[in-house]
């Protein structure tokens, strides 16, 4: 996109009402990025992708993870922040040369609409719809929206609908990098008892006991669970509250440091400040949606402070 696109996003779609702005800028390599300031809370937005990049609650530290060494360039994925997973998540069933986690972070998304809300909060709406480009990975014809809303809470809701005569099988997910203080520092409530698939363990099926630490590479699908979770971050002194709907597993990942120094772009030591939590629906728990029909995938991000330390019955 060029400045005359910049230039025309911004007559149509910018925001400058009572503390509550949105601005569309240049972003790297031109790429366009929605920058928005309320009484809130700051963010940036992506347009490639839908990619939210930052989300810094008033008085907070950024939520969000962004390693200092991602790469913004046309067709490729950002590390860090919530890229969007869409229309499978991990890699494709039948063919391995389409690119991991689907296409839906890696093209340029259509702005609907943005509102300035008399709560303070902004929202933005965006959508894609089928591309010549993806048409031979993906010929259903869906159409997925996005609606975010950035406020003291951050809340996405990500709606596909199946437009065609027959149904179609999704997988997705909100791939949040969460930013920690220390992980060594960080405990992960609200998956006790569940059941999950843990890939570098060829992805054999086990059952979570307590709370989750992070002490090696972890890289799982739990299965079947509905409930919110909780980073309790002891080196920044907060909780991050996750909330969902629409989801039926959750991914819990951290590379740890071999895996992390062959990726090239998740920076000095990025491991140890960063945890992926991913509102998901993947592996065994795939969404069919019918002719005619939607799913809507929702998540809620709260900050709270630490208030019991390392109190193992929270969540």
């Amino acid at each position: 996109m060029n400045t005359k696109d910049i230039i025309q996003l911004n007559q149509s779609f910018a925001l400058n009402k009572s503390g509550n702005h949105l601005v569309f800028v240049s972003g790297s390599k031109g790429i366009p990025v929605i920058e928005i300031t309320n009484q809130h809370a700051s963010a940036r937005i992506s347009l490639q992708g839908a990619h939210l990049l930052s989300w810094i609650p008033e008085g907070e530290a950024d939520v969000l993870w962004l390693s200092e060494d991602a790469v913004c360039a046309a067709g490729k994925s950002i590390r860090g922040g919530i890229p969007i997973c869409w229309p499978w998540f991990g890699a494709h069933a039948s063919n391995t040369s389409y690119p991991a986690h689907g296409f839906a972070r890696t093209i340029i998304w259509h702005v609907n609409a943005t509102q300035a809300l008399a709560n303070g909060n902004t929202i933005i709406n965006l959508s894609i719809t089928p591309q010549t480009e993806t048409e031979s990975m993906w010929p259903a014809d869906t159409e997925l929206n996005l609606c975010i809303s950035i406020g003291k809470k951050l809340e996405m809701e990500l709606t596909t609908r199946n437009n065609g005569t027959q149904a179609v099988v999704i997988g997705q997910a909100f791939h949040t990098y969460f930013k920690v203080g220390d992980i060594s520092e960080v405990l992960l409530h609200g998956l006790d008892d569940t059941d999950y698939l843990d890939k570098p363990d060829n992805f054999k099926r086990k059952v979570q006991h307590g709370h989750i630490t992070i002490e090696n590479e972890v890289d799982r699908i739990y299965l079947d669970t509905a409930s919110d979770c909780v980073i309790e971050d002891n080196s920044l002194k907060r909780n991050i509250i996750i909330r969902k709907c629409g989801s039926h597993s959750t991914v819990v990942w951290n590379p740890w440091k071999k895996i992390a120094d062959k990726m090239g772009d998740l920076g000095k030591d990025g491991y140890k400040k960063m945890l992926c939590v991913e509102s998901s629906n993947a592996a065994e728990d795939v969404v069919t949606i019918e002719p005619g029909k939607s799913h809507q995938l929702w998540i809620q991000y709260e900050v709270q402070p630490v208030i019991n330390k390392h109190d193992s019955t929270t969540g």
